[in-house]
């Protein structure tokens, strides 16, 4: 049993020594294409710039660039950069130089944090606007539901720049309907007041400064948690998502293997609607731009232009689950999964529109190069019909979006709707990447100062010792490995800085053990008993004093882990894992060794401890 435990840590440890290449990863963005195309023109500007390239390999819709030296990093992501243009997302990244047969077992490197891997450092900012804007555009939608319920005829809502939300109406009885009902429905959270525009009666509605700031809270709040779901979603182990001030978020990314998708993942604000289809639109008026009042004018992915009408059927805020499929043609498809609420406004809107098309319109918003008066960036909302599917029969809370250009193009809106839309668009303001030679600077260090805790024990213990020192030295290096190989394992586990303090500690904690039996059995042995009895006796009686010491101090690593963040939860990891291993190693690895050397029927007249 202890062989084979032995090796199983051998094997799943043996992945960190073959370490990480270099790389640097591209992939493009919704409009552009990613092939071998793209493969033979990045060797062909690699070669003409003399870049030596340990391999350039697309997978997964994405170009991976592994290097041979760490100085050409830098060089190769400018060159990149500047060669393929604003449609493609270059990253440096560390890609692990692991052999596929490892590979196959489900053996990886040990992921690193931030401040021994490296790892990428986003400060991000909440595009409060936006946030104000779309609640502006909820208002709409819900005042207009809310004076149809109530049987108040207006001639429109619309949302004014200037004033805030203004509804129009054809008499000043309906007006005052209208205020009275809305003002005591949504009482502190708008200010209502009457006007008249080109001689026609309005209500001006506009929130409350308590009402703003909620609405500024709710977006940073919100935008924070949907990043931890899409980190999540990414597979980043032990991320740092943080306010900074009012408008602002930190993100770091440590020991993470794709560098390039979580810039899009993080950065894109996607969300979809679905309307319904004008159909009683003159192709022509389309082509000139010209569409009928209650309706809009938006284009399919090949320029096409589509009529919707204003209404919208549903947002992609009901969407609790999407996963990418292929439908009977094998095309990409997404299946979606809609709330209660949800389910029932889709029932009852394709209920009555069997026959009639719905459009599936896909929005983000993209930042521009243009800044506003406080310097902060323009975003631009870009809109774009994905599919139009005429609905055959009453939809319910699941149904499915066909029409992708690619299986990427589905994996990447899958994962954006099932983490969530962002309530207000996000840009990176900063990017800091901690590059393999500060990282590798902590490591060394770190190692350093294991390798000094480990060689004084193993000078210390055979002098003391003797033989048995030696058993305890070769318990010592076993747990090491052991250590190495489970948090290797462990999909969570990430090694920081403060983490190989813990490994520090379990190794001085594992010699503690061995002292503390070995002792008794020296005691054992001034007493009279025979070799034989001063070893059994000396592991059964030290027994209860070290599981004593080791289980208060692992409660006292699940208790850090639970309150602890960052480096306190890196700490906490390593000193549990590493207590269980030593207490393995010290107790039944050691007695194993000893039982086959000393042990059996011989008769021993002395004992080299």
């Amino acid at each position: 049993m202890v062989a084979l435990v032995v090796a199983f840590g051998v094997i799943y440890a043996l992945p960190n020594i073959y370490g990480d290449d270099p790389a640097v990863q591209i992939s493009a963005t919704r409009a552009h294409p990613m092939g071998l195309a793209q493969v033979d023109q990045i060797q062909k500007d690699l070669k003409n710039d003399h870049i030596n390239a340990r391999s350039v390999v697309l997978s997964d819709h994405q170009i991976l660039v592994r290097l041979r030296k760490d100085s050409d990093q830098i060089k190769t992501r400018d060159l990149l950069k500047n060669k393929l243009g604003d449609g493609y997302v270059v990253a440096l990244n560390l890609a692990p130089a692991t052999p596929e047969w490892l590979k196959m077992i489900g053996g990886a490197p040990l992921k690193l944090g931030l401040d021994l891997r490296g790892g990428v450092h986003f400060l991000m900012e909440v595009d409060m606007k936006a946030a104000v804007a779309k609640a502006r555009e909820q208002m709409v939608q819900d005042f207009r539901s809310d004076l149809r319920d109530q049987n108040i005829r207006y001639a429109g809502v619309r949302i004014d720049v200037n004033r805030g939300v203004v509804v129009r109406f054809r008499d000043s009885d309906m007006r005052s309907k209208a205020e009275d009902y809305l003002s005591s429905h949504y009482r502190g959270r708008y200010q209502f007041a009457e006007s008249s525009i080109n001689n026609a009666p309005v209500l001006i509605a506009k929130m409350t400064d308590r009402e703003l700031n909620e609405t500024r809270e709710y977006a940073l709040q919100q935008n924070i948690t949907i990043i931890r779901n899409r980190i999540n979603e990414l597979g980043v182990a032990q991320p740092v998502v943080q306010r900074q001030g009012d408008d602002q978020i930190v993100v770091e990314l440590p020991g993470i293997q794709d560098t390039a998708r979580a810039k899009e993942i993080l950065g894109a604000t996607a969300t979809l609607q679905f309307r319904m289809v004008n159909t009683n639109v003159d192709p022509s008026q389309l082509a000139s731009g010209h569409v009928p009042p209650g309706s809009e004018l938006f284009y399919r992915s090949n320029g096409q232009p589509i009529a919707l009408y204003k209404q919208i059927v549903l947002t992609g805020n009901h969407i609790v689950g999407a996963k990418t499929a292929f439908d009977q043609y094998n095309q990409p498809q997404v299946n979606i999964d809609l709330d209660s609420q949800g389910g029932s406004r889709m029932a009852a809107v394709t209920r009555t529109n069997i026959g009639k098309p719905m459009a599936t319109l896909f929005i983000e918003y993209k930042p521009t190069h243009k800044k506003d008066a406080k310097g902060k960036t323009i975003f631009k909302k870009h809109t774009e019909v994905i599919n139009v599917a005429t609905i055959q029969s009453r939809l319910g809370r699941s149904f499915r979006i066909t029409g992708l250009g690619s299986q990427s193009e589905a994996q990447n809106l899958a994962l954006l709707l099932r983490a969530g839309a962002l309530i207000a668009p996000i840009q990176i303001v900063e990017e800091r990447t901690i590059g393999p030679s500060l990282g590798q600077e902590n490591i060394n260090r770190g190692i350093e100062a294991i390798a000094v805790g480990l060689i004084a024990l193993l000078i210390f213990m055979p002098l003391y010792y003797r033989k048995f020192g030696m058993v305890a030295n070769l318990a010592l290096v076993c747990n090491v490995i052991l250590i190495i190989g489970i948090m290797s394992l462990i999909p969570g586990a990430t090694l920081t800085l403060p983490g190989m303090a813990g490994i520090v500690l379990t190794v001085g904690m594992a010699v503690d053990s061995n002292v503390l039996i070995f002792e008794r059995i020296r005691e054992e042995m001034r007493e009279g008993r025979s070799i034989q009895q001063s070893i059994h006796y000396g592991y059964s009686n030290a027994l209860s004093s070290i599981a004593d010491s080791n289980i208060t101090t692992f409660l006292t690593s699940v208790i850090l882990f639970s309150i602890g963040t960052g480096a306190v939860k890196g700490f906490a990891v390593t000193l549990g894992i590493g207590i269980l291993t030593s207490m393995f190693t010290a107790i039944i690895g050691t007695r194993t060794v000893v039982n086959l050397i000393w042990g059996g029927r011989r008769r021993l007249k002395k004992l080299s401890i």
